[in-house]
């Protein structure tokens, strides 16, 4: 391959890169896409290079890797809004009922017609009613201004998680730009 086109995908990646990762602040999977477009020129040097013998822009072993770290920042968003309903003091209910509540909001917070923002609308407002419906299907339901404290910290929790992946997602794009301009 020229070292110019190199170069040019290598560009174009990075850029394309930035503004993956920059997605993942609104609730987007900014990571997912980065590492699904890593993929797709991977494919496209699958096929064309492999009549002349030419090396790919990415290892496999370095896909693999970006996505079990992927995964792993998705397992931190999720889990940071039952931990911060714990934290707040919430029962085993409440933080449940953070969890679902905060993937339910997050797939229908597509619909909420504020273009990027709304799937991170949806899964904050879902974290929130999850634990509180959570807390109010205990045996023995406190009150409703008993249930907003747990209620809070699982929408920080939230918030926070959804930050925690955004270090993750530039670790990817730091080792995918690299790999993109390393012949």
């Amino acid at each position: 391959m020229e070292l110019t086109f190199i170069i040019l995908v290598g560009l174009l990646f990075t850029v394309a890169g930035l503004v993956c990762v920059a997605t993942v602040v609104v609730g987007l999977p900014g990571a997912w896409m980065l590492i699904a477009l890593a993929v797709v020129i991977e494919v496209i040097d699958g096929l064309w290079l492999s009549a002349d013998g030419g090396q790919q822009t990415f290892e496999w072993w370095l896909l693999i890797t970006c996505l079990g770290l992927a995964a792993v920042g998705e397992g931190l968003e999720f889990a940071a809004g039952a931990l911060g309903a714990k934290k707040a003091g919430s029962s085993r209910r409440g933080m449940i009922g953070a969890l679902v509540g905060g993937v339910l909001g997050a797939l229908a917070g597509v619909a909420i017609p504020i273009p990027i923002f709304g799937s991170l609308i949806g899964a904050v407002v879902g974290t929130f009613v999850g634990a509180i419906l959570g807390e109010m299907g205990a045996p023995e339901p406190p009150t409703m201004r008993d249930s907003l404290k747990p209620a809070t910290g699982a929408t920080i929790g939230r918030i926070l998680g959804t930050l925690s992946k955004l270090p993750i997602a530039v670790a990817i794009w730091c080792a995918l730009s690299v790999a993109a301009f390393w012949p």
